[in-house]
């Protein structure tokens, strides 16, 4: 499985590149999770062919339903990010 190659289409260059999985494995936890990031955001660009099972829209009727009840609870993403960034250092 690691000799496999990886098509990886990054949306700000909008060109396919070829990487060995063993070269994405060798990079860094911090390069790793940038790369995710990037994959996350071209996945998250065209969310509406990315189903949603029926816990996950559960979930998210539950969370909408909680943030209309007290949406002073809600954090901005900013103060949740750099939680994580600090969670991963």
């Amino acid at each position: 499985m690691l000799n496999r190659l990886a098509e990886i289409n990054f949306s700000k260059e909008n060109k396919p590149m070829s990487v060995a999985i063993e070269e994405i494995l060798n990079l860094g936890v911090k390069e790793r999770l940038e790369l995710i990031e990037e994959i996350w955001d071209s996945i998250a660009a065209h969310s509406e062919i990315v189903p949603l099972t029926a816990a996950q829209r559960k979930e998210l009727d539950r969370r909408k339903r909680e943030h209309r009840r007290d949406p002073s609870q809600a954090k901005p993403w900013s103060e949740v990010h750099n939680r994580l960034e600090k969670r991963n250092k």
